[in-house]
């Protein structure tokens, strides 16, 4: 693993998941309770064996920054191991990066440094659990120049991602972004495959495409702009690695929460009882940074007089939050939630210290970071109310921006 080295794509502006991203670059939003978006990706690289990671950062990147430096200085730099921070320098020119090809080309000089045979690049606002050593196995063996991780999926999702086509042995024959008809996997009309948006590139094959590129007037996207422009010349080999369960041949977990419904379903599934996405799976840890909260406190006074009961059914509840005599119901609170009494609050995740008050009734709804809902209040109720104070999503999930008060009507 000494002769790869690792990109993380982090630049990314998240447009679809605002307001979550008003103040956070996409890969820095909250996940999962204790999670940010990012450390899914950085987990896998861990537990793959990778040591030597830049994270490409650019917008709203401070948060972001913070949270690699205070949780993820785990690696040994007196070895060759790290993780590092690569903000837009403009060592190319006077552009920030312009694409995700563009940020690679302009840190060409940390691979130059690094002398590594292969280049793994991959995205940092995913949520998925994925060894990437057999990837690496299948695009060492055959000899690629580029091998692109690939995951199946319905048709019906083609105008949401990248589509690869392959032959019958898997080498890419063709890209389409987002597609209205899209080119489906040999034998089976009805799925697709979906890029993953994760790369293996020979490294001189990289630095070619990436140097063309450059001098072209394009987006210098991978996805729009250099796959297409290896594919056209037909001087490179491409393969696909096929995101399966290798016995079953089912496709594995993989989301791209880069819409709130979509970030909204990949999160109020995990309290199912069986979730699709499995978060206490300990071959497979998941690395966080979490502040020092003591433990979650359910408090409950006696029924019978006319007192309240503090309880959380089919959620799941971070350290440091007190649910004092309130109703929580398939929920995922974050660190330092405060449910107060007779509040009721339903399919909803709530975000770092938010404060709920008495009587306080939310359904549906995402709420960020130190909000404050004052006595009486609704979220999720009203719709049409709501619209008219929030974000609505196309599927009815009212979102409540950070730092808001919010009082009752």
């Amino acid at each position: 693993m000494k002769k790869l080295l690792t990109f993380v794509m982090a630049g990314g502006k998240g447009e679809r998941l605002s307001p979550l991203t008003k103040d956070r670059a996409k890969p820095a939003v909250p996940f999962g309770g204790i999670y940010r978006i990012i450390d899914f990706t950085l987990s896998n690289c861990i537990n793959s064996g990778l040591r030597r990671i830049h994270i490409l950062v650019q917008y709203k990147s401070m948060s972001l920054s913070r949270h690699i430096r205070m949780g993820w200085n785990i690696l040994n730099a007196e070895v060759g191991e790290y993780i590092d921070v690569v903000p837009a320098q403009q060592r190319v020119d006077e552009h920030w990066y312009q694409g995700t090809a563009d940020a690679i080309y302009q840190n060409l000089y940390s691979i130059d440094i690094e002398n590594p045979d292969q280049v793994l690049i991959l995205a940092g606002d995913h949520v998925y659990k994925m060894n990437y050593q057999p990837m690496i196995d299948l695009h060492r063996a055959s000899k690629a120049d580029l091998t692109i991780g690939v995951v199946p999926m319905p048709i019906e999702e083609a105008p949401h991602v990248g589509v690869i086509e392959t032959d019958a042995a898997g080498v890419v024959i063709g890209f389409e972004e987002k597609p209205k008809q899209p080119k489906t996997i040999p034998g089976d009309a009805a799925n697709v495959y979906g890029s993953m948006g994760i790369y293996i590139f020979d490294r001189k094959a990289l630095e070619e495409e990436l140097t063309e590129d450059a001098k072209k007037d394009t987006a210098h996207d991978f996805g729009k702009n250099v796959i297409p422009q290896m594919i056209q010349k037909g001087q490179r080999k491409i393969m696909s690695y096929n995101f399966v369960d290798p016995n079953t041949k089912e496709a594995l977990y993989w989301r791209d929460v880069g819409s709130l419904d979509a970030y909204y379903e990949a999160s109020i599934d995990l309290v199912n009882v069986m979730p699709q996405f499995n978060l206490y799976d300990r071959d497979w840890p998941i690395r966080t940074h979490q502040l020092q909260y003591p433990p979650a406190k359910f408090v409950f006074n006696n029924q019978l007089t006319g007192g309240r009961r503090g309880e959380a059914l089919d959620s799941m509840v971070a350290d440091g939050c007190i649910i004092s005599g309130g109703s929580v119901r398939r929920c995922i609170l974050s660190p330092n939630v405060r449910v107060n009494s007779y509040a009721e609050v339903e399919n909803s995740l709530l975000l770092e210290s938010v404060e709920v008050g008495r009587y306080v009734k939310i359904k549906n709804a995402i709420i960020d970071k130190h909000v404050k809902l004052m006595p009486g209040a609704t979220v999720g109720h009203d719709l049409e109310l709501d619209k008219k104070r929030f974000t609505v999503t196309p599927k009815g999930i009212v979102v409540v921006e950070k730092g808001a008060v919010v009082e009752a009507v």
